[in-house]
């Protein structure tokens, strides 16, 4: 089965770019400089940001819709970035190199299942998810931290 991953636009990001540390900080969001590589996962391009690449670190709401799995958590987004990442049948290095928590929601936005997985048996979790009928897309979150990373639709 064939399956699209897709990272964030960078569009509701794009003002934030420029701001001070202070203005920044009237937004709740926090200027960081990776140190190390992995570490930093920006959601926009889905690749860990090389040492002495600028981030923001966001709230986003990644589970927007009015149900009891609303859901917004921080994420880091690399300064500048312009290209929504957006590939079929690829797993980003970022997602390939850690566990996920892997969950799919069906098209009332409700979860129909969930499970974490290395990431190097994540295709196998996401072609299991998108058998099912019930599912209409899946969400991949860091276990760790639990942050959001990409979105997975069949493609």
């Amino acid at each position: 089965m064939n399956f699209r991953i897709t990272g964030l636009s960078p569009e509701p990001f794009r003002h934030l770019f420029s701001l001070s540390d202070e203005e920044l900080a009237k937004h709740g969001a926090l200027r960081c400089v990776a140190d190390a590589k992995p570490g930093y996962p920006d959601r926009i391009e889905i690749r860990d940001a090389e040492p002495g690449e600028a981030l923001l670190l966001v709230n986003y709401i990644h589970q927007p819709a009015n149900t009891p799995y609303r859901s917004s958590h921080a994420v880091f987004v690399r300064e500048g970035a312009k290209t929504t990442y957006d590939q079929v049948n690829e797993i980003p290095e970022a997602l390939r190199g850690r566990s996920i928590s892997l969950r799919a929601f069906g098209p009332d936005h409700l979860m129909v299942d969930a499970d974490l997985v290395d990431g190097p048996e994540l295709a196998t979790l996401i072609e299991r998810f998108l058998s099912d009928p019930k599912v209409a897309y899946l969400q991949a979150h860091y276990a760790k931290r639990g942050c959001y990373a990409a979105r997975i639709e069949r493609a």
